[in-house]
């Protein structure tokens, strides 16, 4: 843990915590996140001592966070706002779709709260937007100094090849994101090399969230015929899907894949527990890799809880907060960029 900064702030759209445990790791003190998703609350008080607020950001009143940046000497907002309209899975969306609003909402409360320090991370795809040129003239019409890049996040010691888009502004000057390091990438065997193996469709016993899904016998099948980086070309042709079989179908060559030992693992979805759905096959066991592997790959510690104890483990819900979260250790590069920035302009 590194040591308290003097930075203070929120976290709009907080998820699980991933961009929060990363801020407070870099030491920015984040005492409260917001986020609509009730099933953030239990893994975000738990892993971040902060508190959770239960709302829509669209309907966030400024006084409701204002008590966030008491005693701060430098206030920061931080967000992700949904990124579904973004994504590739949603290239027709368009302005009638509500979630384009989150981000003006966010650019909003920026702009009736004035904190010292914004960032903001999302999908590379929203730079081609309107709406985020919209949002950045507004950051620089009220006198923030603006940084925006999309970054690879295998230069920032994170497992996997995930593109993402940082923006920073602040009020203080000029802001930079820090550089990424120059050092071998981190793998897959890096991350999840060292847990133990675990059969299809169970769990390991001192670790609930080490759990996997159970594969069909055709799928079986299919994963046992498939080599690490390989694709479903590789099968025979009693296991290839329908779906290959037509001409779109083979634009998808990473679907019913397995990772690769010695490599990044490819972009986590909110569906990598399943094996049909991406290049998501543990690279050695036949089985999709589990819920705490994509954690690992998330670089979420491996402590870190998702659900109270007791309570059951659900695919779909745990899937969508580890999929959907910042990588803890982008947090921290982006934390870390804040206090760097703060301190050379306070020194």
């Amino acid at each position: 843990m590194s040591p308290k900064s003097n930075i203070q702030g929120i976290d709009l759209f907080c998820g699980a915590g991933g961009l929060t445990k990363g801020l407070q790791n870099a030491g920015i003190d984040i005492p409260c996140g917001v986020d609509i998703d009730a099933a953030c609350r239990y893994p975000y008080e738990y892993n971040c001592k902060a508190n959770f607020i239960e709302s829509k950001v669209e309907k966030l009143e400024p006084k409701e966070i204002e008590g966030a940046f008491d005693g701060a000497s430098f206030s920061l907002m931080a967000g992700c706002a949904p990124c579904q309209p973004f994504s590739l899975y949603r290239q027709k969306a368009n302005n009638r779709d509500s979630k384009w609003y989150l981000l003006q909402r966010f650019g909003q409360l920026v702009e009736q709260i004035e904190p010292d320090l914004v960032t903001m991370e999302n999908v590379p795809r929203i730079s081609e937007q309107a709406v985020f040129h919209a949002f950045v003239k507004r950051l620089k019409r009220l006198r923030y100094h603006i940084h925006w890049s999309i970054v690879e996040c295998v230069d920032y010691g994170i497992p996997q090849t995930r593109k993402r888009l940082v923006l920073m502004g602040s009020k203080l000057g000029p802001v930079d994101f820090l550089s990424g390091r120059k050092t071998a990438p981190k793998t897959v065997r890096d991350a999840i090399g060292g847990l133990p193996s675990i059969q299809i469709g169970s769990a390991h016993p001192k670790d609930k969230l080490h759990v996997c899904s159970e594969l069909s016998d055709i799928n079986l099948k299919r994963i046992r015929a498939s080599r690490p980086g390989g694709t479903w070309r590789d099968w025979g042709p009693d296991l290839v899907a329908d779906c290959h079989r037509k001409k779109t179908g083979k634009t998808y060559p990473s679907v019913y894949g397995r990772m690769e030992w010695d490599e990044p693992a490819p972009t986590l979805t909110t569906q990598f527990y399943g094996f049909g759905n991406g290049r998501f096959g543990h690279p050695e066991q036949d089985r999709a890799i589990t819920l705490r592997e994509g954690a690992l790959l998330q670089t979420f510690p491996k402590s870190y809880r998702f659900t109270a104890p007791g309570k059951p483990i659900e695919f779909k819900k745990l899937g969508r907060l580890i999929g959907n979260a910042v990588p803890v250790k982008l947090g921290e590069v982006i934390g870390r960029s804040l206090v760097n920035h703060c301190e050379n302009h306070t020194a």
